[in-house]
């Protein structure tokens, strides 16, 4: 039985923690705020409760494994999951909207056709079936397997089979995402359904590679679903889970030290001075947490820079959340440029006229008072460290009453939730937010590894391979228990 410290209670780390204890170790979580989690995290207020975190979940088969490896109560029995059906409800600039059906793509087509013409349908269809070939392309080495020592294999080779697309007298294929959207789907529409997929991620999608098509495809293929009570009811089950396993978790301390003995990692030091010894040392830390960090194993993946933040407005509103409404409805910008140019180009200022803006609106009787009110969730994409200003938390409210017009009638207070938050939560600076890793772009979107330079010391989380989301996040922490039970030569689940 090996003595093992993790550092930090985020998703990636506790799905670590809980697998260790498992394998017989014995494990205990040093965490320096005074709850678990990391971003997933609940706002309580006058009897409304919001998520502040992901407010919905992408790929539940990574967290059901997870339940399923560490003990007899399936993830079922420990959370209320119900699919999102619809998937989302997209409000296009035009004014257009439609309502896609979850995990269905007979049912996408459909209503595509139905609601932007003839053939649109067919065109989104035929993406899907591509973006598939780049996920059966990329799932194993992205997802399933330690970062292979190779990887500027995977930073070259664009997985995704592009269209070849005729320019100039030039036959070209698409790089981006952007060009996929311009040169495959064509229809404005169609493009802010793709590229909202990249924004909710805080990918530019002018830059980002082609293979982020996967983003799309992961929801169409496995579907959208919630978790009763709000996603920090998962946080809180994986949590008693650890409980359950014998992982101990001190709060509100601080690690200040990596220890090194012969060579390898011994041990952390907390701020108060206090020494744990350790054979392993898990760090689910961001980037510079740790002054002594040794580089990883990998260390020349490029760091990824300038990430997004996210801003999230919580509104209490007075009357019962109507029949039929959608629990998601995405509100897409009237002025895509300006949006993306605000986000990651040079333009300055605190908004755009009316930012992407997903909506959340639960029909969920835990997250109110009574079945008189609703509480909703927005949500935008915004640049990290950026000040939360009044305008534009009225850019994003303005943007939400496409989706609910009688928001200001009905609006008890609202709050905002900015990127400040999120780096005390987290710890990250300016509230950064990592992204998924994908292949191509030269691996700007690759993430280091879970090993590192130093015998012993591991690293799990979004900052690490293979990168942010909550899918990500518990595929991080069996990638870490792996290569500590198994050993180097754990190659992934078979």
């Amino acid at each position: 039985m090996a003595r093992i410290a993790v550092i930090g209670a985020g998703m990636g780390a506790m799905a670590a923690a809980a697998r260790l204890a498992v394998a017989g170790h014995r494990v205990v979580v040093y965490e320096r705020t005074e709850t678990y989690g990391g971003a997933v995290r609940r706002r309580e207020r006058d009897g409304f409760a919001f998520d502040t975190g992901p407010g919905v979940l992408p790929l539940p088969a990574v967290w059901r494994d997870l339940f399923l490896k560490t003990g007899k109560e399936p993830l079922e029995a420990c959370v209320e999951l119900t699919q999102v059906d619809p998937s989302a409800r997209h409000v296009f600039a035009d004014g257009t909207e439609v309502s896609l059906p979850n995990a269905s793509r007979a049912g996408v087509v459909a209503a595509l056709d139905e609601a932007l013409g003839a053939g649109a349908g067919a065109r989104w269809g035929d993406f899907l079936v591509r973006a598939r070939e780049a996920w059966d392309r990329t799932r194993r080495p992205l997802l399933e397997e330690p970062l292979w020592p190779n990887w500027p294999v995977l930073a070259e080779r664009e997985p995704y089979p592009a269209v070849p697309h005729k320019r100039l007298l030039r036959t070209r294929r698409a790089g981006t995402l952007a060009e996929v959207g311009a040169w495959e789907l064509r229809d404005p529409r169609l493009i802010a359904l793709l590229e909202s997929h990249a924004l909710a991620y805080g990918l530019d999608p002018r830059v980002a590679p082609a293979s982020a098509a996967v983003l799309p495809y992961m929801e169409h293929a496995f579907g959208t679903w919630y978790v009763r009570g709000g996603i920090r009811e998962l946080a809180r089950a994986v949590y008693e889970r650890c409980l359950a396993r014998r992982v101990e978790f001190v709060f509100g301390a601080e690690v200040t030290k990596l220890l090194e003995k012969d060579g390898r990692a011994a041990g952390v030091e907390l701020a108060d001075g206090t020494v744990a010894e350790a054979d392993f040392v898990v760090a689910g830390v961001v980037p510079g947490a740790l002054p002594d960090m040794p580089p990883r194993a990998t260390g020349e993946v490029p760091p990824q820079r300038g990430l997004p933040s996210r801003l999230t407005v919580l509104l209490a509103l007075r009357g019962p959340r109507p029949e039929g409404t959608p629990h998601r409805t995405v509100v897409h910008t009237e002025d895509r440029d300006g949006e993306l140019e605000s986000l990651f180009g040079s333009r300055t200022g605190t908004s755009t006229p009316r930012p992407t803006v997903t909506v959340l609106r639960p029909d969920d009787q835990r997250l109110v008072p009574d079945a008189d009110h609703e509480a909703v969730t927005l949500t935008t994409t915004v640049p990290a460290s950026s000040e939360t200003s009044s305008d534009r938390a009225e850019a994003m409210l303005n943007a939400a009453e496409r989706a609910i017009p009688d928001l200001r009638a009905r609006l008890l207070w609202h709050e905002p939730h900015t990127p400040a938050d999120i780096a005390e939560a987290t710890g990250a600076q300016g509230g950064a937010v990592p992204a998924p890793s994908l292949a191509a772009a030269e691996g700007r979107l690759l993430h280091p590894s879970n090993s590192t330079a130093l015998p012993g010391l591991f690293t799990v989380g979004g900052w690490s391979h293979p990168g942010g989301g909550l899918p990500h996040a518990g595929m991080s922490g069996t990638l870490v228990a792996g290569l500590i039970v198994e050993g180097p030569d754990f190659r992934g689940s078979q």
